[in-house]
C-alpha cells in the first residue's frame, strides 16, 4: 500500500511532493496529462506577489508572505528564473488614494516588508512610461516575477530524484473509503488500475471539489474563472521594469502590465467564470479588452503580441484557499481553491501539507535529501566562456534550433534526458523555451520532432504536441500515393 497519492502535478501538488520526499515515504503523483505543470501552472501571470491584497488573517495571506521569502531562496538552489523587479499598484485618479492606502495598511498587517506610497513625481521618474494618469502607486519591493514552469518542473524534479513517483496519463475516476488489516486507507480507481493508499492529497486544481465530495457530506465548490493574456515581443519588454497592476476588483486583481523574466512583455488577466473547467480559448472580445485596459496603466503600449493564450483559476466559494485534513475524511487532504497567489504560495502550502502528513504518519526524516537541482543551461544567457564550455563538452550545444530564443539541440536533448523529461513538444518547449519566441515554431518545430522522435525511439507520427491524440503529423503524402 503507497503511504502517500497527491492527485494533481501542477505547481501545488509538485510542491508538496518535493516537501514530502523529505521524508521515507512511499509518495505517488498521478497527473491526468502527459506531464507536469499542465493546468493552471502553465498559463498564468508568472508573478511572484509580495503578499499586501489577501486579506488579513486568511491562509492567503499567510502562505503570500511565506512562499514569496521561499521563492528568493528556493529559485537559487532548484535553480529556476526568478528576478525581484518590484511590484506597484496604480491610482488612475485621485479617487483610488484611498484604495492604495488601504492596501498599504492591509500590507502591514500582512507582514510585508518594504512597502511604501510614491506620490506623482517619484513615480513617473522611477517608471517613465506609466501612464501620465498615475496619481500614485504602492510600492513592494519584494514582488517579482518567475518562470511558472521551470519552477514547477524544478520542485518535480527534485521531487523525483528524492524518490516521489510520477505517474502521467492517469485520471482519478473514483474515490472510496476503506477500512482493512491496516486501518483505513483509500481505494483510488483510475485509467490504469486501482491504486491502493494511506493517504490522499487533493491538489487537482479545478477539479479539486470533484474529489473533495467524493469523500466528505460537507460539499466544496470550484468555480473555474478564466484569465486570457497577450504576450508581446522582446522588443517591448523594457516598457517597463516594475509590474504594474490596477487598483483590485471584486473579481480579482484587474489588468497587469509587466516584464516576464524571458525578456517579454505580458498583459493580462480578464477575468470570466465559466463551467466548462477545460475552456481555455481566447476571444477577440477578451484581447481588445486587455489591450485597452493595459494602456491605461502605461504610455503608448505597443502592438506587438506574438501570442495570447488563457488559463484557468480555481475559485472556492468561500474566497479562500481551502487546506487541510477533511473533518468527515480522516486522511484525505485538502489543497484546494489555489487561484491567485497560488503560484507564490506553493512552496510554503507545499511545507504545510508536508507537516500534516508528518504529524498522521509519524514520519522520519531522511538521512540524505537531496536539496539542490541543477536546471537546463541556456547558451541564450551563457557568457562567451560558458558557451565555448558547453560547446566543448557536447558539440551539439552548437547546432542552434530555436533562433528566435537561441536554444540549442544540446539543450533539447537535455530536456528530454533528464530527471522527469519531455515526452512532447510542449514538454521540450516549457524547458528550454524553444518555439516560445517570435515565430511561435515556425522554424523550429520541424526539428524539434525528429530530435524528439529519435530521442524516444519512436517514429515521428507519434510525437505529439501535449498529449491526449494531438499528433503533428498524419502521415507521409508518398504512402497515401
Amino acid at each position: 500500500m503507497i503511504d502517500v497519492t497527491i492527485i494533481g502535478a501542477g505547481v501545488t501538488g509538485s510542491a508538496i511532493a518535493r516537501e514530502l520526499s523529505k521524508f521515507d515515504l512511499d509518495v505517488l503523483v498521478l497527473e491526468k496529462e502527459s506531464d507536469v505543470c499542465e493546468g493552471t501552472s502553465k498559463a498564468n501571470s508568472g508573478i511572484v506577489h509580495s503578499g499586501y491584497d489577501a486579506k488579513p488573517g486568511t491562509l492567503k495571506a499567510k502562505f503570500n508572505v511565506e512562499g514569496n521569502k521561499l521563492i528568493h531562496e528556493l529559485s537559487k538552489t532548484l535553480d529556476f528564473p526568478f528576478k525581484e523587479n518590484g511590484s506597484m499598484v496604480l491610482a488612475l485618479e485621485e479617487e483610488g488614494r484611498a484604495g492604495i492606502e488601504e492596501l498599504y495598511e492591509r500590507g502591514k498587517s500582512n507582514g510585508v516588508p518594504g512597502l511604501r506610497i510614491l506620490e506623482k513625481e517619484e513615480l513617473h521618474k522611477l517608471e517613465p512610461n506609466v501612464s501620465d494618469a498615475a496619481v500614485c502607486a504602492l510600492y513592494a519591493p519584494t514582488g517579482g516575477i518567475v518562470c511558472p514552469f521551470n519552477m514547477t518542473i524544478a520542485f518535480a524534479e527534485n521531487a523525483a530524484d528524492n524518490g516521489v513517483r510520477f505517474q502521467f496519463d492517469t485520471k482519478v475516476t473514483n474515490i472510496e473509503k476503506k477500512t482493512g488489516d491496516e486501518g483505513n486507507y483509500y481505494l483510488l480507481e483510475t485509467s490504469n488500475g486501482n491504486i491502493e493508499t494511506k493517504l490522499v492529497i487533493n491538489a487537482a486544481g479545478v477539479y479539486s471539489d470533484v474529489f473533495h465530495n467524493m469523500v466528505s457530506s460537507e460539499k466544496l465548490h470550484i468555480t473555474p474563472r478564466k484569465g486570457e493574456y497577450l504576450l508581446m515581443d522582446k522588443a517591448a519588454g523594457d516598457l517597463v521594469k516594475s509590474t504594474m497592476f490596477q487598483l483590485p476588483s471584486k473579481l480579482g486583481k484587474g489588468v497587469l502590465v509587466t516584464p516576464t523574466v524571458h525578456g517579454n512583455l505580458m498583459v493580462g488577466p480578464t477575468a470570466e467564470e465559466t463551467d466548462d473547467p477545460e475552456d481555455t480559448s481566447t476571444s477577440a472580445q477578451g484581447l481588445d479588452f486587455l489591450f485597452a485596459k493595459g494602456s491605461m496603466s502605461v504610455n503608448s503600449l505597443p502592438r506587438l503580441t506574438i501570442t495570447s493564450f488563457a488559463g484557468l483559476r480555481a475559485h472556492e466559494d468561500g474566497g479562500d484557499f481551502v487546506i487541510g485534513e477533511v473533518k468527515d475524511a480522516p486522511g484525505f487532504i485538502d489543497a484546494a481553491g489555489i487561484e491567485s497567489p497560488g503560484l507564490t504560495a506553493a512552496p510554503a502550502i507545499g511545507a504545510y501539507v508536508a507537516g500534516i502528513v508528518k504529524e498522521l504518519l509519524g514520519a522520519s526524516e531522511k538521512k540524505e535529501f537531496i536539496g539542490t537541482r541543477k536546471g537546463i543551461p541556456s547558451m541564450a544567457l551563457a557568457t562567451p566562456e560558458e558557451r565555448a564550455e558547453l560547446i566543448a563538452s557536447d558539440p551539439s550545444y552548437a547546432h542552434v534550433i530555436c533562433r528566435c530564443e537561441l536554444v540549442t539541440e544540446g539543450e533539447i536533448k537535455n530536456a528530454i534526458n533528464r530527471t522527469l523529461g519531455a515526452r512532447t513538444v510542449d514538454g521540450i518547449k516549457r524547458r528550454t523555451r524553444a518555439g516560445m519566441g517570435r515565430c511561435q515554431t515556425g522554424f523550429c518545430l520541424a526539428r524539434t520532432i525528429p530530435l524528439l522522435a529519435e530521442a524516444l525511439g519512436v517514429d515521428e507520427e507519434e510525437i505529439v504536441k501535449s498529449g491526449n491524440g494531438a499528433y503533428y503529423i498524419e502521415g507521409r503524402i508518398k504512402d497515401s500515393l
